[in-house]
């Protein structure tokens, strides 16, 4: 905390939408660092196989000793699909690696999901996926893990996060629209890749319910374990409800 800000790392694989990460700074008023350190992408592909690799322990650990050296006060695998790809338990592995590695608090995206959707007492959702299929089902198994029941899911198909990462923002509010089910007490929106740190109200105001999206719970979980538990405005139900700081 070099500047007396809370600074909260963020290990992100390759580059697609990682410009998501100094707008929500900006949104935050200014009130915490969010750094970003790119890890290596050797394949960018959401398929099982590449995905494993993205955040294979040797890629996470690198990573997450640029963080901390830079000093953050948490850390968190900025990664969907490359943390939920290795299950409940795996991930878990995945999370204590970049934890003793930054030696700070850390977690994932995948479990920033479940940890959000506990906190608005969330138990039943839909899903808007950018994956293909196959890859999606592995996400609903993890909330299920997680008690979140998914009542409808989507899929757009898109294999690589740099073509996510082009869609626009009237791309993001057409897709996570068609999402939505009566029965879903909120939509969520994996993918670190797709942008959508700009329109998280406009999206809930359409749908009339919580939207839950990948870089959004990104940022609240790493807020959350570094201590920073204060509600937010502009940036969706989720950072309007604050946090409970994480017990250490």
């Amino acid at each position: 905390m070099p500047d007396g800000r809370r600074s909260v790392g963020f290990l992100y694989p390759g580059f697609s939408a990682e410009d998501d990460y100094p707008r929500f700074e900006r949104l935050t008023g200014g009130a915490v660092r969010l750094p970003v350190v790119h890890t290596l992408m050797r394949e960018d592909a959401h398929r099982v196989d590449a995905l494993l690799d993205v955040g294979g322990a040797d890629v996470l650990g690198e990573g997450a000793r640029e963080l901390r050296a830079l000093g953050v006060d948490a850390a968190v695998w900025a990664c969907t699909s490359g943390s939920f790809v290795f299950g409940w338990e795996g991930a878990r592995e995945q999370v204590a690696g970049v934890a003793a590695a930054a030696g700070v608090p850390a977690s994932s995206t995948s479990f920033a999901f479940v940890n959000a959707a506990r906190h608005l007492g969330l138990t039943r959702v839909a899903v808007a996926a950018t994956y293909p299929a196959d890859v999606a089902e592995r996400f609903v198994a993890f909330l299920g893990h997680g008690g979140i029941e998914v009542v409808a899911a989507c899929e757009r198909g898109i294999v690589t996060a740099a073509e996510v990462g082009t869609l626009s923002d009237t791309d993001v509010l057409g897709f996570v629209t068609a999402g939505d089910h009566p029965e879903a007490e909120a939509v969520l929106v994996p993918d670190t890749a797709l942008h959508t740190a700009e329109v998280l109200d406009e999206l809930e105001f359409r749908l009339g319910k919580p939207v839950l999206t990948a870089n959004q719970v990104s940022v609240w979980e790493g807020l959350r374990l570094a201590g920073d538990t204060a509600p937010r405005s502009g940036l969706g139900a989720l950072f309007r409800a604050g946090a409970e700081a994480p017990v250490r």
